[in-house]
């Protein structure tokens, strides 16, 4: 808290004090542009789990 600031004076529920500018605009994942790396990444990572999944069901069974 602020020197010049009492307890009443930093958080009053009645009168709330809009922020003084907007927030930041954000960005979420799925609307996030991708590198052809990150995809081709991901798409080696597909390829290993559905092998090691279905791979090993088959030799297993």
């Amino acid at each position: 808290m602020a020197d010049n600031e009492t307890s009443a004076d930093a958080y009053d529920p009645e009168s709330p004090t809009p922020p003084a500018r907007e927030p930041p605009i954000r960005s979420t994942a799925p609307q996030s542009e991708f590198t052809g790396g990150q995809v081709a990444l991901g798409l080696v990572v597909l390829v290993i789990g559905l092998a090691l999944t279905f791979g090993l069901g088959l030799v297993l069974a």
